[in-house]
């Protein structure tokens, strides 16, 4: 495995939701464990999106539901993000540095899914609170076409925060800057000083619009709940719920503050503590979206449990049929 010199790498100290954690040296037992670890919560975690992915491509009915079709983006938004983090924590914890063509890759990959979870979960907020304070709008308002016109346009915001960086990127370097190995952060491959502030500011518009976005949602369907049924409550809990995984996300943003706490607070168990930020900030709120729609909504978990009963039905079948 590599020998890096640094114990920490962050991939996006700004917008990106790819930590990479190098270490000094450190035991090959340790190391191994680390890896183990990391990738078996990546396949747990994204076989359970999968199910839910292919749960929902089975059942016709949820496809024109535009709760179900936002969900579901953001379940595969976590899975291109999750593949991303966890791609460059392995491939850096053996190599240390990588091709720079396959850095950008992966850089442009994690910007662009991390920017969209923000934007996802104000959509969401956005169709609770049209669900439950203007019912009578909901199904001209909330279609599935304008849904995925949406879900279009988060794309082309988040592209728009990283194609500058990577049209700068291809102006200013030669190309045989693409062939090389760099340690992958982005403001290693994007050296550009403006293009980080650029970045910076990006940043705490898209947060505060959110933000904003959620507590006025939130509020409205408080009051609402107040003299409303059940559905209501769940919305406001939801919201709620959509809060948390916001804040989770913000996380990465504070990343070096985190750092220079963790070494504060931890000098000698430092590559430790960042390994459990990693897991517990990068790889386990993937597991949120499952938890919100897949098991506590009761539609979602209806066709969940009849899909799996098929499958565990079809799969006894086939084994008793090849054993008989």
């Amino acid at each position: 495995m590599g020998d890096p010199d640094t114990s920490h790498m962050n991939f996006s100290s700004t917008s990106s939701n790819v930590t990479a954690v190098v270490r000094k040296p450190e035991s090959f037992h340790t190391a191994v464990t680390k890896i183990v670890v990391t990738v078996a919560l990546f396949i747990s975690i994204n076989y359970i999106n999968g199910t839910l992915v292919h749960t929902f491509n089975k059942h016709q009915i949820l496809h024109m539901n535009p709760r179900y079709i936002l969900f579901i983006h953001l379940v595969v938004n976590d899975m291109i993000q999750l593949t991303a983090a966890v791609t460059l924590f392995v491939y850096t914890y053996v190599f240390y540095t990588i091709n720079v063509s396959l850095c950008c890759l992966l850089v442009i990959s994690a910007v662009l899914t991390t920017q969209n979870t923000p934007l996802t979960l104000a959509s969401m907020a956005a169709e609770c609170y049209i669900a439950i304070c203007l019912p009578l709008q909901h199904s001209k308002l909330c279609t599935a076409k304008r849904i995925y016109v949406t879900i279009g346009l988060m794309w082309l915001i988040s592209a728009i925060s990283v194609l500058p960086d990577l049209f700068v990127l291809l102006a200013t370097e030669p190309l045989e800057y693409f062939y090389s190995r760099i340690v992958c952060l982005r403001h290693i491959l994007f050296q550009n000083t403006a293009l980080h502030e650029k970045n910076n500011l990006s940043n705490i518009v898209l947060l505060v619009i959110v933000w904003l976005c959620l507590v006025y949602t939130y509020l409205r369907i408080l009051f609402a709940a107040k003299a409303a049924d059940g559905d209501a409550k769940k919305a406001r809990n939801t919201i709620l719920l959509h809060g948390f995984q916001l804040l989770l996300c913000m996380l990465t943003y504070i990343s070096p503050l985190l750092k220079q706490a963790l070494l504060y607070w931890f000098p000698e168990h430092y590559r430790n503590s960042l390994f459990v930020c990693y897991i517990i900030i990068q790889i386990l709120p993937r597991l949120i979206s499952p938890i919100v729609y897949g098991i506590r909504d009761q539609t979602f978990r209806r066709y969940l449990k009849r899909y799996l009963l098929c499958s565990v039905t079809a799969n006894t079948t086939d084994y008793i049929e090849r054993h008989t």
